[in-house]
Protein backbone atom coordinates (compact mmCIF):
# COMPACT_ATOMS: atom_id res chain seq x y z
CA UNK A 1 0.00 0.00 0.00
CA UNK A 2 1.36 3.48 -0.75
CA UNK A 3 0.33 4.84 2.87
CA UNK A 4 3.99 3.26 4.16
CA UNK A 5 5.88 5.90 3.58
CA UNK A 6 8.96 4.25 5.55
CA UNK A 7 9.41 2.04 2.69
CA UNK A 8 12.37 1.77 0.60
CA UNK A 9 11.00 1.00 -3.01
CA UNK A 10 13.19 -0.71 -6.02
CA UNK A 11 11.64 -1.07 -9.77
CA UNK A 12 12.65 -4.57 -11.12
CA UNK A 13 12.83 -4.45 -14.65
CA UNK A 14 14.89 -7.94 -14.53
CA UNK A 15 16.89 -10.38 -11.65
CA UNK A 16 19.62 -8.17 -12.84
CA UNK A 17 18.04 -4.69 -13.67
CA UNK A 18 16.94 -3.13 -10.51
CA UNK A 19 16.66 0.60 -9.98
CA UNK A 20 16.18 2.71 -6.82
CA UNK A 21 12.93 4.79 -7.25
CA UNK A 22 11.61 8.06 -5.26
CA UNK A 23 8.25 8.69 -4.64
CA UNK A 24 6.81 11.64 -6.58
CA UNK A 25 3.50 11.69 -5.08
CA UNK A 26 1.24 9.49 -3.45
CA UNK A 27 -2.96 8.96 -2.94
CA UNK A 28 -3.57 6.78 -0.07
CA UNK A 29 -7.08 7.04 -0.51
CA UNK A 30 -6.60 5.52 -4.15
CA UNK A 31 -3.66 3.56 -3.36
CA UNK A 32 -1.83 5.07 -6.46
CA UNK A 33 1.92 6.36 -6.20
CA UNK A 34 3.93 7.84 -8.91
CA UNK A 35 7.58 6.60 -8.54
CA UNK A 36 10.62 8.06 -11.33
CA UNK A 37 14.06 5.86 -11.97
CA UNK A 38 16.71 7.54 -13.37
CA UNK A 39 17.38 5.47 -16.48
CA UNK A 40 16.51 5.99 -20.13
CA UNK A 41 15.48 4.06 -22.70
CA UNK A 42 13.26 1.59 -20.73
CA UNK A 43 10.20 -0.22 -22.47
CA UNK A 44 6.92 0.85 -21.70
CA UNK A 45 3.37 -0.06 -22.49
CA UNK A 46 0.72 2.10 -24.02
CA UNK A 47 -2.11 3.41 -21.11
CA UNK A 48 -5.56 2.06 -22.35
CA UNK A 49 -8.82 3.68 -21.35
CA UNK A 50 -10.74 1.64 -18.71
CA UNK A 51 -13.98 3.56 -19.10
CA UNK A 52 -14.28 1.62 -22.36
CA UNK A 53 -13.79 -1.72 -20.41
CA UNK A 54 -16.30 -4.58 -20.65
CA UNK A 55 -18.08 -7.28 -18.35
CA UNK A 56 -15.91 -10.59 -20.04
CA UNK A 57 -13.84 -9.09 -21.93
CA UNK A 58 -10.00 -11.16 -22.12
CA UNK A 59 -7.28 -9.55 -20.11
CA UNK A 60 -3.92 -10.42 -18.87
CA UNK A 61 -2.20 -9.84 -15.14
CA UNK A 62 1.24 -9.61 -15.68
CA UNK A 63 3.67 -9.04 -12.39
CA UNK A 64 6.02 -11.14 -9.95
CA UNK A 65 3.89 -13.33 -7.93
CA UNK A 66 5.51 -14.14 -4.24
CA UNK A 67 8.61 -11.92 -5.52
CA UNK A 68 10.04 -15.16 -7.01
CA UNK A 69 8.31 -15.65 -10.33
CA UNK A 70 9.73 -12.96 -12.74
CA UNK A 71 7.36 -11.99 -15.99
CA UNK A 72 4.67 -14.27 -14.97
CA UNK A 73 1.46 -13.39 -17.30
CA UNK A 74 -2.19 -15.02 -15.80
CA UNK A 75 -4.98 -14.60 -18.24
CA UNK A 76 -8.65 -14.50 -17.28
CA UNK A 77 -11.79 -12.00 -18.05
CA UNK A 78 -13.34 -9.26 -16.34
CA UNK A 79 -15.40 -10.56 -14.21
CA UNK A 80 -17.34 -7.25 -12.34
CA UNK A 81 -16.96 -3.55 -12.39
CA UNK A 82 -17.03 -1.26 -9.49
CA UNK A 83 -16.32 -3.56 -6.97
CA UNK A 84 -15.37 -2.06 -2.84
CA UNK A 85 -13.60 -3.70 -0.79
CA UNK A 86 -10.98 -3.71 2.35
CA UNK A 87 -7.72 -3.96 1.78
CA UNK A 88 -4.58 -4.64 4.25
CA UNK A 89 -1.56 -3.77 3.81
CA UNK A 90 0.96 -6.71 4.49
CA UNK A 91 3.31 -4.75 6.35
CA UNK A 92 1.48 -1.62 8.40
CA UNK A 93 -1.54 -4.11 8.94
CA UNK A 94 -3.44 -0.95 8.23
CA UNK A 95 -6.62 -1.29 6.23
CA UNK A 96 -7.82 0.92 3.59
CA UNK A 97 -11.39 1.38 1.79
CA UNK A 98 -10.92 1.28 -2.18
CA UNK A 99 -13.82 1.58 -4.38
CA UNK A 100 -14.62 1.51 -8.16
CA UNK A 101 -11.93 -1.42 -8.46
CA UNK A 102 -11.86 -3.82 -12.02
CA UNK A 103 -12.51 -7.41 -10.76
CA UNK A 104 -11.19 -10.42 -12.60
CA UNK A 105 -10.53 -14.38 -12.24
CA UNK A 106 -7.06 -13.90 -13.86
CA UNK A 107 -4.34 -15.11 -11.02
CA UNK A 108 -3.70 -12.04 -8.98
CA UNK A 109 -0.47 -13.03 -6.04
CA UNK A 110 1.35 -11.39 -3.61
CA UNK A 111 3.77 -9.56 -5.40
CA UNK A 112 1.12 -8.79 -7.95
CA UNK A 113 0.47 -5.56 -6.69
CA UNK A 114 1.20 -2.57 -8.61
CA UNK A 115 1.83 -4.34 -12.15
CA UNK A 116 -0.26 -4.06 -15.23
CA UNK A 117 -4.26 -5.47 -15.67
CA UNK A 118 -3.78 -5.48 -19.43
CA UNK A 119 -6.35 -5.91 -22.86
CA UNK A 120 -5.81 -8.42 -25.76
CA UNK A 121 -4.33 -5.05 -27.66
CA UNK A 122 -1.46 -4.54 -24.87
CA UNK A 123 -2.61 -1.80 -23.63
CA UNK A 124 -2.91 -0.94 -19.65
CA UNK A 125 -6.13 -0.78 -18.50
CA UNK A 126 -5.57 -1.23 -14.85
CA UNK A 127 -3.40 -1.58 -11.73
CA UNK A 128 -3.19 -5.20 -9.47
CA UNK A 129 -3.97 -4.36 -6.21
CA UNK A 130 -5.54 -6.92 -4.24
CA UNK A 131 -7.39 -10.52 -4.19
CA UNK A 132 -9.36 -12.46 -1.96
CA UNK A 133 -7.40 -14.45 0.95
CA UNK A 134 -8.87 -17.90 1.00
CA UNK A 135 -11.10 -17.64 -2.78
CA UNK A 136 -10.21 -18.98 -6.09
CA UNK A 137 -9.39 -16.06 -8.67
CA UNK A 138 -11.02 -12.79 -7.17
CA UNK A 139 -9.04 -10.39 -7.74
CA UNK A 140 -8.99 -6.52 -7.74
CA UNK A 141 -7.33 -3.56 -9.84
CA UNK A 142 -7.58 -0.18 -9.77
CA UNK A 143 -8.70 1.12 -13.45
CA UNK A 144 -5.83 3.11 -15.16
CA UNK A 145 -7.71 6.18 -15.88
CA UNK A 146 -7.64 6.59 -11.66
CA UNK A 147 -3.83 6.83 -12.67
CA UNK A 148 -3.89 8.51 -15.56
CA UNK A 149 -5.87 11.71 -13.85
CA UNK A 150 -2.46 11.77 -11.35
CA UNK A 151 -0.03 11.43 -13.78
CA UNK A 152 -1.79 14.53 -15.60
CA UNK A 153 -1.28 16.63 -12.23
CA UNK A 154 2.13 15.11 -11.04
CA UNK A 155 3.13 16.47 -14.55
CA UNK A 156 1.23 19.92 -14.23
CA UNK A 157 1.71 20.55 -10.54
CA UNK A 158 4.48 18.02 -9.38
CA UNK A 159 2.11 16.69 -7.25
CA UNK A 160 -1.21 15.43 -6.46
CA UNK A 161 -3.57 18.18 -5.91
CA UNK A 162 -6.57 17.15 -3.45
CA UNK A 163 -8.70 19.00 -2.16
CA UNK A 164 -8.15 19.54 1.66
CA UNK A 165 -11.69 20.32 4.56
CA UNK A 166 -9.53 20.37 7.45
CA UNK A 167 -11.22 17.90 10.17
CA UNK A 168 -9.75 14.82 11.77
CA UNK A 169 -13.14 12.56 12.03
CA UNK A 170 -15.07 9.13 12.40
CA UNK A 171 -17.61 7.94 10.27
CA UNK A 172 -21.12 7.07 12.18
CA UNK A 173 -22.79 3.63 11.72
CA UNK A 174 -25.38 2.36 13.49
CA UNK A 175 -23.17 0.44 15.73
CA UNK A 176 -21.46 3.12 16.82
CA UNK A 177 -24.09 5.04 17.30
CA UNK A 178 -25.79 3.63 19.29
CA UNK A 179 -22.97 2.40 21.25
CA UNK A 180 -22.17 5.85 21.72
CA UNK A 181 -25.67 6.81 22.37
CA UNK A 182 -25.77 9.41 19.53
CA UNK A 183 -28.79 10.90 18.04
CA UNK A 184 -27.78 9.84 14.19
CA UNK A 185 -26.05 6.50 12.54
CA UNK A 186 -24.26 8.78 9.43
CA UNK A 187 -22.29 11.59 9.06
CA UNK A 188 -19.12 12.74 9.97
CA UNK A 189 -18.07 12.66 14.21
CA UNK A 190 -15.45 15.55 14.60
CA UNK A 191 -13.10 14.02 17.24
CA UNK A 192 -9.17 14.18 18.02
CA UNK A 193 -7.09 10.75 17.36
CA UNK A 194 -5.03 11.25 20.00
CA UNK A 195 -4.66 13.26 23.13
CA UNK A 196 -3.87 16.86 22.80
CA UNK A 197 -4.21 17.00 19.35
CA UNK A 198 -6.40 19.19 17.81
CA UNK A 199 -9.49 17.57 15.59
CA UNK A 200 -10.08 21.13 13.56
CA UNK A 201 -6.43 21.82 11.15
CA UNK A 202 -5.51 25.68 12.14
CA UNK A 203 -6.14 27.47 9.06
CA UNK A 204 -7.94 24.88 7.41
CA UNK A 205 -11.47 25.30 5.68
CA UNK A 206 -13.53 23.57 8.56
CA UNK A 207 -12.00 26.02 10.82
CA UNK A 208 -13.27 29.44 8.54
CA UNK A 209 -16.19 27.30 8.64
CA UNK A 210 -16.68 27.58 12.57
CA UNK A 211 -16.88 23.61 12.78
CA UNK A 212 -16.18 22.36 16.29
CA UNK A 213 -15.05 19.50 18.27
CA UNK A 214 -17.95 16.96 18.60
CA UNK A 215 -19.99 17.91 15.77
CA UNK A 216 -20.91 15.90 13.28
CA UNK A 217 -21.27 16.86 9.69
CA UNK A 218 -24.40 14.88 8.31
CA UNK A 219 -23.67 16.33 4.67
CA UNK A 220 -21.96 18.46 1.92
CA UNK A 221 -23.29 20.18 -0.63
CA UNK A 222 -26.20 17.82 -0.43
CA UNK A 223 -24.68 14.57 -0.06
CA UNK A 224 -25.40 12.32 2.48
CA UNK A 225 -22.35 10.77 4.70
CA UNK A 226 -22.14 7.39 5.00
CA UNK A 227 -20.24 4.28 5.25
CA UNK A 228 -20.89 3.66 1.84
CA UNK A 229 -20.14 7.48 0.47
CA UNK A 230 -17.29 8.25 3.23
CA UNK A 231 -16.37 12.43 3.47
CA UNK A 232 -13.32 11.55 1.90
CA UNK A 233 -15.17 10.08 -1.52
CA UNK A 234 -17.32 12.95 -1.45
CA UNK A 235 -14.36 16.12 -0.95
CA UNK A 236 -12.79 14.00 -4.20
CA UNK A 237 -15.42 15.06 -6.31
CA UNK A 238 -15.15 18.86 -5.61
CA UNK A 239 -12.43 21.26 -6.06
CA UNK A 240 -9.65 23.42 -4.71
CA UNK A 241 -11.27 26.54 -4.22
CA UNK A 242 -14.91 25.46 -4.86
CA UNK A 243 -17.74 27.05 -1.88
CA UNK A 244 -19.12 23.90 -0.42
CA UNK A 245 -22.14 24.04 2.10
CA UNK A 246 -21.92 21.45 5.06
CA UNK A 247 -24.90 20.15 6.87
CA UNK A 248 -24.01 19.79 10.89
CA UNK A 249 -25.71 18.30 13.63
CA UNK A 250 -24.47 20.49 17.01
CA UNK A 251 -25.83 19.39 20.21
CA UNK A 252 -29.27 17.77 18.54
CA UNK A 253 -29.96 21.30 16.19
CA UNK A 254 -28.86 21.14 12.40
CA UNK A 255 -27.13 23.90 11.15
CA UNK A 256 -26.29 24.93 7.84
CA UNK A 257 -22.37 26.55 6.97
CA UNK A 258 -20.19 27.44 4.20
CA UNK A 259 -16.52 27.37 3.58
CA UNK A 260 -14.45 27.21 0.55
CA UNK A 261 -12.01 23.75 -0.22
CA UNK A 262 -8.19 24.42 0.60
CA UNK A 263 -5.92 21.72 -0.66
CA UNK A 264 -3.93 19.33 1.15
CA UNK A 265 -0.35 20.29 1.78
Amino acid sequence: MVSEPEVDYTVILEPEKNYSAKVLAADPLIDIAVLKINEKNLPFLDLGDSNQIELGQTVVAVGNPLGEFYDTLSAGIISGLSRKIQAVGLLSRQVESLRGLIQTDAAINPGNSGGPLVDLEGKVIGINTAMVMGAQNIGFAIPINYAKKILAEVKKYGKIKVPFLGIRYIILDKEIAQVNKLPVDYGALIVRETLGEPPIVKGSAAEKAGLKEFDIVLELSGEKITMDNTLAEVLQKHKIGEEISLKVLREGKEINLKTILGERK
